[in-house]
């Protein structure tokens, strides 16, 4: 649970070309021990904070939201690459094909 935990966290933050705060729930409740792996993640996909321990923590870190602008900008320009002449056709049809 670890792994796809972290995995599907800093993928959103790279595929959206922003910053991610993952809270999880640390501690046992009824029998069954939390996940406990706040995070915070760079528009990267870097971790960089992530809490220690399975009790009550707080992680900080300095987030510089410019840059989400880097990466939308560059990396995940979309409007750069779009070719609606390409896919014209199956955009302008109804139901199935």
């Amino acid at each position: 649970q670890s792994f796809h935990n972290k995995l599907v966290m800093q993928a959103g933050a790279y595929q959206n070309g922003t910053w991610v705060v993952g809270v999880a729930k640390g501690g046992v409740e009824e029998g069954v021990d939390s996940l406990a792996e706040s995070m915070i993640i760079a528009p990267s996909g870097e971790i960089v904070a992530q809490a220690k321990t399975n009790g009550d923590e707080l992680i900080v870190a300095d987030c510089d939201l410019d840059w989400c602008e880097h990466y939308k900008g560059t990396l995940f320009d979309f409007d750069r690459y779009r070719r609606p002449e390409m896919y014209g056709h199956i955009s302008r049809e109804k139901g199935s094909i």
